[in-house]
């Protein structure tokens, strides 16, 4: 079996089977909860809280060799990093609530000067005895080598904690994600569950930074939900979409970085989140690129069927070669211009849809009913049989197109 083969199926190693797992179970926690702040319109709010978590780390590592420790304890730093990353959410909440700045200034305000403020004390520590080997700059761009058994049960406890709270307060989440006046209306304390959001995403980014960094967690938060966004119209859907695509990319990535150990795993984790993000963009059913293209071809081709079928049943001549070539393949037309049989009978059908829908407007002043004539949806789905029958009356016989009706 090959190595990536090998590493898929966790056979491995115990260390790279160990990464997987924490990376599988990271990316799901990170799909699933940076989901509502995506839908909030507020994702690089992500990106302050991850970049906030910097001088918390350096200070947890500062106080706790000032104690007497070696300041590796990772408990010690996620806490360190926890406490400024939640002095970073506040600071920005009260910027954009008490002050006349925008958001996004806030947002960054705090991610320039409390990531500043981080690399000014990683300089201190480095100049420190205890500090040279500290391994600190690993918090950046995230390090798996190390990674312990203790370490994945952070990752698993924290992250099902955060799952559990995303889908328990998920009904709260989706009314002030999509309109926060009509949730402060209900009785909601939206500015609780704004803190709320920030909160879960804060939690994900605190247990994500000895895997894949402070700065690639934030990718791990905002590319697994822009991505299931493309599958499904359900906010409820979207969580577990995106917790599928962040864990998928975890346990791939992983096992890619496995199998080629040169290669870092976080980057990689993040660039298979990105590919499987592109093949939505290109594929999604309903909202994908190529989906797109093909409505468009399609509803191109309504037009152009149509308006040639006008053209026909007033005996007009038709000059646009894709509209000759449609006809054409579509048998209404011979080689040298001229209607055939079917395409008599159907031009004479739409010219009289058009005298039914004249009709229509003058029997129905109902804007509501008769507004949805587009000029390619037929009669027969707006009106009923009965219907269709009185518009005839009105109008009288059929008129002929080239000898038939």
């Amino acid at each position: 079996m090959t190595p990536l083969f090998d590493a898929l199926l966790l056979n491995a190693g115990y260390n790279a089977a160990l990464v997987t797992v924490g990376a599988t179970l990271l990316g799901f926690a990170a799909g699933a909860s940076g989901t509502f702040l995506f839908l909030r319109k507020r994702a690089l709010v992500s990106d302050a809280t991850a970049h906030a978590t910097l001088p918390g780390v350096a200070l947890a590592f500062i106080i706790m060799v000032a104690l007497g420790g070696d300041g590796r304890s990772l408990i010690g730093l996620l806490i360190g990093s926890a406490i400024t990353a939640t002095i970073g959410l506040l600071v920005i909440e009260w910027i954009a609530r008490r002050t006349r700045l925008a958001e996004d200034a806030a947002i960054g305000a705090v991610l320039g000067v409390f990531f500043g403020f981080g690399i000014v004390l990683l300089t201190v520590v480095q100049s420190m005895s205890a500090g040279r080997q500290a391994g600190l700059e690993g918090f950046l761009l995230g390090s798996t080598a190390g990674m312990l058994y203790q370490d994945a049960v952070i990752i698993a406890l924290g992250g099902s904690l955060a799952v559990f709270a995303t889908w328990l307060m998920r009904r709260p989440m989706t009314l002030v994600a999509f309109d926060a006046e009509y949730a402060a209306a209900m009785g909601y304390d939206v500015r609780r569950i704004d803190l709320l959001m920030m909160g879960l995403v804060m939690a994900v980014t605190v247990i994500g930074l000895k895997l894949v960094g402070l700065i690639l967690i934030v990718a791990m938060l905002i590319i697994p939900p822009v991505t299931a966004r493309f599958w499904t119209e359900r906010s409820g859907r979207v969580i577990w979409i995106a917790g599928a695509v962040g864990g998928v990319s975890g346990y791939v990535g992983a096992a890619l970085s496995a199998s080629a150990p040169a290669m870092p795993t976080g980057p990689l984790i993040v660039l298979t989140a990105a590919s499987v993000f592109i093949f939505s963009l290109i594929f999604a059913p309903v909202r994908g690129v190529a989906a797109a293209v093909i409505r468009h071809r399609r509803f191109q081709r309504r037009v152009h069927r149509r308006q040639g079928l006008l053209s026909l049943s007033r005996q007009e001549p038709i000059r646009e070669p894709y509209t000759l070539r449609l006809l054409a393949k579509d048998g209404l037309i011979r080689a040298d211009g001229v209607p055939t049989d079917t395409g008599r009978a159907q031009a004479a059908k739409v010219a009289r849809d058009e005298r039914r829908w004249d009709v229509a407007r003058e029997v129905h002043q109902d804007a509501g009913l008769t507004g949805r004539y587009d000029g390619l949806t037929p009669i027969e789905e707006i009106f009923t049989p009965d219907e269709i029958q009185d518009f005839d009356r009105r109008l009288g016989p059929p008129v002929s197109v080239g000898g038939l009706e």
